[in-house]
């Protein structure tokens, strides 16, 4: 038996997120029926990030036991053709039997993207958000700065969230804009629940005008997710890897 890393890229416009469900299609459940008719044996993978339905990622990583003979390097190659062409896998090899993706100390990065224009572009449909209102982005980077370092985000957690503790830590998280397309990349040791998208929803209020960088504090130190910005549309969500210790 040997344990194996994968690192998935997929466009998740068509899946119901990462995780197997009965309402629909997964990424986990298309890499489950792959791996398992490939390698001739009951394959279950588990992810590090539990994507939502129609978020996209370069990088997740996921695990899997199994007792072939193929070498773990081989097995990417080999499942790329069966899968969708939606779904990619850039790496595989083998870990020790103990290594877990979401137990490992690393750093996940998310980008999320708005299309910021008069018009909507037909090309860029699928992975931003179109967004019309002009938007000030040295607002924008000013209160994505009050985010950064340890706090308490449960103002930026979705209601109804299961989770031991709602602090985390952001090492950055910075707003670029090329021509139409600006950018929120965030960086930090772990998201709560629909986290990134609500600092997007959050940031646009503030690009927008309906509120000041100065108040980020004050919606941090709330501890209320009513106090923060709406959450923003999945679509423009991309998960850009993890870096592990």
């Amino acid at each position: 038996m040997k344990r194996v890393k994968l690192i998935v890229a997929y466009d998740g416009t068509n899946y119901k997120g990462w995780q197997v469900q009965p309402n629909g299609i997964t990424i986990e459940e298309v890499l489950n029926q792959k791996l398992s008719e490939l390698l001739g044996e009951n394959i279950v993978v588990t992810g590090a990030s539990r994507t939502d339905s129609g978020v996209h990622s370069l990088g997740n990583v996921a695990i899997f036991d199994t007792n072939t003979r193929m070498p773990a390097e081989k097995i990417s190659f080999a499942l790329n053709q069966r899968l969708p062409e939606d779904i990619v896998v850039q790496d595989s090899c083998e870990v020790p039997s103990d290594w877990h993706p979401r137990y490992q100390k690393g750093r996940k990065t998310y980008e999320y993207r708005i299309l910021n224009r008069t018009f909507r572009m037909p090309t860029r449909r699928l992975d931003t958000y179109f967004y019309y209102h002009p938007l000030d982005i040295e607002k924008m980077q000013r209160a994505a700065a009050y985010l950064v370092g340890e706090h308490d985000f449960k103002s930026f957690c979705a209601v109804g969230a299961q989770v031991k503790t709602t602090v985390r830590t952001i090492y950055a998280c910075d707003v670029r804009k090329d021509q139409d397309i600006i950018t929120i990349r965030v960086t930090g040791n772990g998201f709560l629940y629909n986290m990134v998208r609500i600092i997007a929803g959050t940031l646009i209020r503030v690009g927008g005008g309906e509120w000041k960088p100065e108040q980020i504090p004050d919606i941090l130190s709330a501890l209320d997710r009513n106090a923060a910005g709406p959450t923003a549309p999945a679509h423009g969500l991309t998960m850009i890897g993890i870096e592990y210790e």
